[in-house]
């Protein structure tokens, strides 16, 4: 997702401005709570997650915490003079609808930070856009390494795009974490691979493969499904014949529900493993009562047994959303204070007020931004990769993720 992780939240919030002093003008999308600073000039965070579609559940988790990141910093005037507002646009998972976006983000001058995408695939199409423009994008999501450490990562790591940030952690660590839970501790042997060939889920599937070779784990089967494709029993049959013990799928929820399900309905009754993008209540819905056992891995560490997400939790409860946070509620929120802390340092340092090149001017200072966040410490490494690498194992019981283990891949 990105792509997606271990912990039960996601923090994504991006802050950007030029020199403004109002932003009545454009009123197309989303616009979130501004309550105010009174005067001043206005900045604009754009949300681009999908809002509608599959993947709907984590888009508007994505959307609500980047908000509720808005209304704490207006109500706490945490920039003097500068009131947020949130643009939330709806990419509905398609990296064609995201660049659409991208590009509608950074025609609008009052736009100064972005919070998102949720998908890997969306952000590739996204990062030039916003590159160019010299817009920053933190996404609370996106685990693809190749995002921020160019295509030939595993070789040589060359930064692609200085624009770019993420809260979450990469799919270079969460592959072979899930590999290393699942041969040392789970002491599955024999896997069947799936992935949904898409940027996210064949990226995942290929670095828990490797890692899972690695350690002596045999591989006895791969298949590429159809994300689009609801039919998943020829597959499932292979499953059954192969002998694995285990299944790991790269993908997200709306397949890897109904391929857990059917592979058990086949008669192969083991447990289906993934990453942060299967990691969301709807996969049990979908999956039925086998889930039970299944698991997934997620960025960061469950929010209920953080002491730093208290008061998200708390916040995000009384705010009244309709929808849950979700899997990268606790990652949107930070990314979106991470781009307020950006604007702050921005505004500190020109005297108070937004400088014309303030564009720009966050975008650097988004490589310095340091705080105690929801999800924990939030920093960047100079890739634009978050430094916090913890990840967490969930497993279904009785209907529900429940943490099992968490940790740091040990290379």
């Amino acid at each position: 997702m990105r792509q997606r992780s271990l912990i039960a939240i996601t923090a994504a919030l991006a802050a950007g401005a030029l020199t403004l002093t109002a932003c009545g003008s454009r009123d197309s999308g989303d616009k979130g709570s501004d309550s105010g600073n009174g005067g001043g000039s206005t900045v604009v965070i754009g949300v681009d997650s999908p809002l509608t579609g599959d993947l709907s559940a984590m888009g508007l988790g994505i959307k609500n915490s980047a908000d509720l990141a808005v209304q704490k910093a207006n109500k706490q005037k945490f920039v003097k003079g500068v009131t947020f507002k949130i643009e939330a646009l709806d990419d509905q998972a398609q990296p064609s609808a995201g660049q659409q976006n991208a590009s509608k983000l950074v025609s609008e001058q009052e736009v100064l930070g972005v919070v998102g995408p949720l998908n890997s695939s969306v952000a590739e199409s996204m990062q030039k856009v916003f590159d160019d423009a010299k817009l920053v994008e933190v996404s609370p999501a996106n685990t693809g390494p190749a995002l921020t450490q160019g295509q030939d990562w595993q070789n040589k790591k060359v930064r692609p795009y200085k624009a770019y940030f993420r809260t979450a952690t990469t799919d270079a660590i969460q592959g072979p974490f899930a590999a290393q839970y699942v041969f040392n501790t789970a002491k599955k042997k024999k896997v069947f691979v799936i992935d949904d060939k898409k940027t996210y889920g064949s990226g995942l599937a290929a670095t828990f493969t490797e890692e899972f070779k690695k350690l002596g784990g045999k591989v006895v089967g791969t298949e590429h499904i159809n994300p689009d494709a609801k039919d998943f029993s020829a597959v499932a049959t292979k499953v059954k014949n192969s002998g694995a013990q285990v299944v790991y799928y790269g993908g997200e929820y709306p397949q890897a529900g109904p391929l857990s399900k059917q592979i058990k309905a086949a008669g192969a009754k083991i447990p289906l493993v993934g990453g942060d993008g299967i990691k969301d209540d709807t996969f049990m819905k979908l999956a039925g009562a086998e889930a039970t056992g299944d698991l997934a891995t997620s960025v960061g560490a469950p929010v209920e047994d953080l002491p730093s997400a208290k008061q998200f939790v708390s916040d995000y409860k009384a705010a009244g959303y309709k929808e849950d946070y979700s899997a990268y509620g606790g990652y949107a929120y930070d990314s979106a204070w991470a781009i307020i802390e950006a604007v702050k340092k921005v505004v500190d340092a020109n005297g108070g007020k937004l400088p014309s090149d303030a564009r720009a001017k966050v975008t650097e200072a988004m490589q310095n931004v340091s705080f105690d966040g929801v999800t924990g410490k939030v920093s960047f490494d100079e890739y634009g990769d978050a430094t916090n690498k913890q990840l967490t194992v969930y497993a279904v019981k009785n209907g529900a993720w429940v943490p099992v283990k968490s940790g740091t891949y040990t290379g």
